[in-house]
C-alpha cells in the first residue's frame, strides 16, 4: 500500500487490516489466513462453491444486499473498504444460524466440505429482499428455470454449490423450511442502511500493483501511465487466470466500483447497460424488457459467478465460447468505448478481430454497451453444453428474427464456439430473409448455417458435431415457433 495510507476490511463485525497482503492474493487466502477457515478452496475457479462469502453491496436503491460470491476469485484488495461475512459470523456453535439449523437437523451437511458455502449462498437468499413475497407451492420440477419453494426460496440461488456427497434433497428440504428472518437480526438489520462506499484504494507489492480508481478520470489516468495494465471488475476470468495459471500483472487496475460504468438507462431508441454492472444486478434492473438476455441468464454460469460477471469483463475478455456474445451479436449491439481521446461507438459485429483480440485499444475501456430498440418479434438462445447448467458452452447460437405475414422480413444470428470469435450468421441471415418462415425454407437455410464459422475438434466436442448443431438448432427454432394456421407466427 501507499504510504500513510491504511486498508482494511469488515469482517464478520471486526475491522481486519490488509496489512502485507500481495496484489495477487485472493480473497479465500486471506480470510483463511485469518483463521477463518470454514470457507474452502475446491476448484479454483468459481465453480464448485465451496468457497462462498456473503459481501454487502447495493441493492439498487438505498439500501443494502448480502451478495453470495466466490472468494477464490475475488481480488482481496478490492474489498478494501468494504464489509464481509464469512460462515463463521452467521452463528455459533452455542446458537446456530437458522440456515445453519435447518442444514443440521435435514442432514444437509454431509460430509461438510461443502456446508460453509452452502450456507453462505442459502443465507444470501434467506435475506433477498422480496422473497416472502414469492412464497407459495413449491416447484420442483427440474425442467422450471426457476424452483422456488413454499417460503419464495429461489433454489437457483444454489446453483454454484457443488455438494460432493450429492446430498441435494436433504439442501433442498433445509433451504425450504426457512422462514423470515427475525426482527432482532443484525444482517437482516442491516440491509435498510446504505453499503459501503467503495473507495479509491492502491495495494502495492513485490509482484505488482492493485488500483482501484475513484472514478472515470482517474482510471483513463491510470490506463494512460500503464497501457499493459489489467482491467478487472468482477475477477470470474481474470481470478481463474491467477489461481490456475500463475498470472501476474505489474499493475492491475479495479473498475468494478466506478459509478460511470454502473449506470442502466432506457430510452425509447435502445437500452444502455453499464459495463460493469454485474450480470444479476443486469438481469434484475432490466425485468424482461430484452426477453433473449432472460434466456442467457439462467445458462450463464450460476449464480454466483452472475454475482460477479459482467457485460463489459464477457466482451474485454474477447472469449470466443462466452455467452454474451452470440445473444448481443444478434440484438445488433454496439459498444461503447472511452479512452483519453474521447468517447467511441463500435458495433459488436465489428468489434472482435481474432482469438481474444478486439479493436480495444490500451488506453481504452468498455464503458456500455447498447441494445438498440425495437427488439425482434422472435428470439432463442441455444447452448449446448456437456452440462446442462454451469457449464462452458461447445455451441452457442442466438437468434432475432421479425417474421410478418410468414415472411422473414429480418435475421440476425450470433454464434459462439465456432470460430476464432464470437461471429454472426451472415450467409444464413441471407438465406432467410425474404423468404417464407416455412420448413423447406429453415431446411435449407439450415444446410447453409452448418457451414458457418470454422468449427475445430477440442475435448468438448468434434467439429463434425459442432456443425451438426448448428444446423439443428435452426430447425429447433422453427419447430418451437411453428406457423399458426397460415402466414403468422407465435412464440
Amino acid at each position: 500500500m501507499r504510504p500513510g495510507q491504511r486498508l482494511s476490511v469488515t469482517v464478520n463485525g471486526t475491522e481486519r487490516e490488509l496489512a502485507g497482503v500481495e496484489p495477487a492474493t485472493n480473497a479465500l487466502d486471506w480470510l483463511r489466513g485469518l483463521g477463518l477457515t470454514g470457507a474452502k478452496e475446491g476448484c479454483a475457479e468459481g465453480e464448485c462453491g465451496a468457497c462462498a462469502v456473503l459481501v454487502a453491496r447495493s441493492d439498487g436503491a438505498s439500501g443494502t444486499e448480502w451478495t453470495a460470491l466466490n472468494a477464490c476469485l475475488l481480488p482481496a484488495a478490492a474489498l478494501d473498504g468494504q464489509e464481509v461475512v464469512t460462515a463463521e459470523g452467521l452463528g455459533t456453535a452455542a446458537q446456530l444460524h437458522p440456515v445453519q439449523h435447518e442444514l443440521a437437523v435435514r442432514g444437509g451437511s454431509q460430509c461438510g466440505y461443502c456446508t460453509p458455502g452452502f450456507v453462505c449462498s442459502m443465507a444470501a437468499e434467506y435475506y433477498r429482499d422480496g422473497r416472502a413475497a414469492e412464497a407459495g407451492p413449491g416447484v420442483s420440477s427440474s425442467d422450471a428455470p426457476r424452483a422456488c419453494g413454499p417460503n419464495g426460496f429461489d433454489l437457483e440461488a444454489l446453483s454454484g454449490n457443488l455438494c460432493r456427497c450429492t446430498g441435494y434433497r436433504p439442501i433442498r428440504d433445509a433451504a425450504w423450511a426457512l422462514g423470515q428472518p427475525s426482527g432482532d437480526d443484525p444482517l437482516a438489520t442491516r440491509r435498510t442502511s446504505a453499503p459501503p462506499q467503495a473507495t479509491a484504494t492502491r495495494l502495492e507489492g513485490r509482484t505488482g500493483t492493485y488500483a482501484r480508481p475513484a472514478d472515470l478520470a482517474e482510471a483513463l489516468g491510470l490506463l494512460a501511465e500503464h497501457p499493459d495494465a489489467v482491467l478487472v471488475a468482477g475477477s470470474t476470468d481474470r481470478g481463474v487466470e491467477v489461481n490456475l495459471r500463475g498470472a501476474r500483472s505489474p499493475f492491475v487496475i479495479g473498475i468494478d466500483r466506478l459509478p460511470e460504468l454502473r449506470q442502466l438507462t432506457a430510452t425509447t431508441n435502445g437500452v444502455e447497460i453499464g459495463a460493469v454492472l454485474t450480470l444479476t444486478e443486469v438481469e434484475r434492473a432490466l425485468a424482461g424488457q430484452v426477453p433473449l438476455l432472460d434466456q442467457v441468464f439462467p445458462q450463464f454460469a450460476s449464480r454466483l459467478i452472475r454475482n460477479g460477471a459482467t457485460i463489459g469483463g464477457n466482451l474485454g475478455t474477447g472469449s470466443p465460447i462466452g455467452d454474451l456474445p452470440p445473444a448481443l451479436l444478434a440484438l445488433e449491439a454496439v459498444v461503447l468505448l472511452v479512452g483519453a481521446e474521447g468517447e467511441r461507438e463500435v458495433a459488436l459485429a465489428d468489434y472482435f478481430t481474432g482469438y481474444r483480440q478486439s479493436v480495444r485499444r490500451a488506453d481504452e475501456l468498455v464503458r456500455a454497451v447498447r441494445i438498440p430498440l425495437p427488439l425482434a418479434c422472435t428470439t432463442a438462445f441455444h447452448k449446448i453444453a456437456k452440462r446442462r447448467f454451469d457449464d462452458i458452452s461447445s455451441v452457442a447460437v442466438a437468434f432475432a428474427l421479425d417474421v410478418v405475414d410468414g415472411m422473414v422480413q429480418r435475421a440476425r444470428i450470433g454464434l459462439g464456439g465456432v470460430a476464432a470469435t464470437p461471429v454472426r450468421a451472415l450467409a444464413t441471415e441471407a438465406a432467410l430473409e425474404g423468404r417464407t418462415w416455412s420448413a423447406e425454407t429453415v431446411q435449407r437455410a439450415s444446410e447453409v448455417m452448418e457451414s458457418e464459422g470454422t468449427p475445430l475438434d477440442d475435448h468438448r466436442a468434434s467439429a463434425a458435431y459442432r456443425r451438426a448443431m448448428l444446423g439443428t438448432a435452426l430447425q429447433r427454432l422453427h419447430a418451437e415457433n411453428v406457423p399458426d394456421g397460415e402466414g403468422t407466427t407465435h412464440e
